[in-house]
């Protein structure tokens, strides 16, 4: 069983139209897949916490607003045969350039085979948290707050959309040629299975811009510049193209459950973040070395 060095956070909703009545029963219907025993042993074994670090017990009560802290566990959990790299790290802020397959936290099979635990080990600092995410299929960079007095700082330049991202990937390219947007502009919504998105009619709540960089045969290499950070944003853009990212498992059509083939990544790479330091003035320009396949 590996169980995670750190703990994930829920908050309980201020609203309970369900009627829970216990932390437990929120919980179960939180975290479906899980299932109301797994919980309920993860209680038993005191990996369920409240946000002064006592142990929830199967009657405690739901309370509206408050934070709840567990460790996720599973039974196997592969080792990901990838690093990580710092590229920049002072009193307050952490940039790493995260391999392809590597989560950032901690989700689905992956407890401590993370970004944020292989840094909190490297940098003995186990106030880290990410400033931004990206999904654990993509390689490049992602922030890290190295303190809570100015995480908040640096968490606004996200929120308020100050941060210039680029990204690059390497497509499919229609036989026919394809038709090049400036600008990808649409709505994005959750969709079926959970862990899927979907472009729906509708106020725009997704922006990317795209530029066509060069094409070969059946491939094609673009630069990406998301205005907006939805869920799986670039991989539904470039394939409402026609020009699905290359080794993507989830879009255009989802295919069958298998492991993973350290051969063949996603094709999609956060290239580089550029902001002015809230605290400092100053401008901040991050770009990862990594590169993507070639085009043949």
């Amino acid at each position: 069983m590996a169980i995670s060095a750190s703990a994930s956070t829920v908050t309980l909703p201020r609203e309970n139209p369900q009627g829970f009545v216990a932390i437990l029963d929120f919980l179960d219907h939180r975290f479906p897949r899980i299932g109301r025993d797994i919980w309920a042993s993860r209680i038993r074994n005191k990996h369920v916490l409240t946000e002064d670090g006592s142990p929830v017990t199967p009657e405690t009560p739901y309370l509206a607003g408050a934070r709840i802290h567990y460790y996720r566990e599973v039974e196997i959990e592969l080792v990901v045969p990838f690093q990580e790299t710092i590229l920049f790290l002072d009193d307050h802020l952490l940039v790493a350039c995260k391999p392809h397959f590597l989560p950032v936290v901690p989700s689905g099979p992956y407890v401590n085979e993370t970004l944020l635990n292989r840094l909190k080990q490297q940098t003995n600092n186990p106030d880290l948290v990410p400033i931004n995410r990206i999904d654990r299929e993509t390689a490049g960079l992602v922030l890290f707050s190295v303190q809570p007095e100015t995480r908040g700082r640096f968490q606004s330049l996200f929120m308020d959309r100050k941060v210039k991202k680029t990204y690059e990937a390497v497509t499919l390219w229609p036989e026919t040629g394809g038709t090049v947007p400036g600008r990808m502009e649409n709505r994005i919504v959750r969709g079926e299975p959970w862990f899927r998105n979907r472009i729906v009619p509708g106020k725009p709540n997704a922006v990317t811009r795209v530029k066509l960089l060069e094409t070969r045969g059946n491939r094609a290499r673009f630069r990406l510049f998301p205005e907006t950070g939805k869920k799986h944003q670039l991989r539904l853009h470039l394939s409402a193209m026609g020009c699905p990212i290359l080794n993507d498992r989830c879009y255009p059509a989802l295919l069958p459950k298998q492991k993973d083939d350290w051969d063949r990544p996603l094709q999609l790479l956060s290239r580089q973040v550029a902001f002015l330091d809230p605290l400092s003035g100053e401008e901040r320009v991050f770009t990862s070395a990594r590169t993507l396949g070639q085009i043949d």
